[in-house]
């Protein structure tokens, strides 16, 4: 991946994103430095916590909704509290890839999850992340038998996850 730009956030934006953060993920990103990414032919803006890509930005409906989130290695590196949806096993490979979250892998899902908040794909054996996506519904509804109900955004080994700056 090519960079496009790269510079230091001023210190509202950094304000943004650790206030969203803290109130969607329960996550507290203590760090030094902030630097957002913007790179070529990519839909990913990423934002550098301490030289890290631990943070993008997904885009929302309009561009007013566009809103940071954690990487896969984000979360990895600071564990969400909240919006997690838990895999199992038979559901690692699958998600990994970058396919979408079925009913059937899933374990476990945060009740406070409403259809279409970003969450990440944990996995039940190790408590690892693997992936980011999108709620297709609630969370109380994502455990059952059929259908998908999460949109795969990021996965371990995609482009943004092998980022090196």
């Amino acid at each position: 991946m090519e960079i496009k730009s790269r510079h230091h956030l001023r210190s509202d934006a950094i304000d943004e994103i650790q206030e969203t953060l803290a109130a969607q993920l329960g996550v507290e990103l203590d760090a030094d430095s902030f630097e957002k990414v913007e790179l070529v032919d990519s839909e990913w803006d990423v934002v550098l916590v301490d030289g890290e890509p631990l943070v993008l930005y997904v885009e929302g409906k309009t561009p007013e909704e566009t809103q940071p989130f954690l990487t896969v290695k984000g979360a990895n590196a600071y564990p969400p509290e909240r919006h997690v949806v838990t895999v199992d096993a038979g559901a690692i490979q699958f998600v990994s890839n970058g396919a979408d979250v079925m009913r059937p892998g899933i374990i476990e899902a945060g009740t406070e999850i409403e259809a279409s908040d970003l969450v990440v794909i944990n996995e039940e054996s190790h408590g690892k992340f693997l992936a980011t996506g999108r709620a297709q519904v609630d969370g109380d509804e994502m455990v059952g038998e059929e259908g998908r109900v999460v949109s795969s955004l990021h996965h371990v080994g995609d482009d943004l996850y092998e980022l090196s700056i």
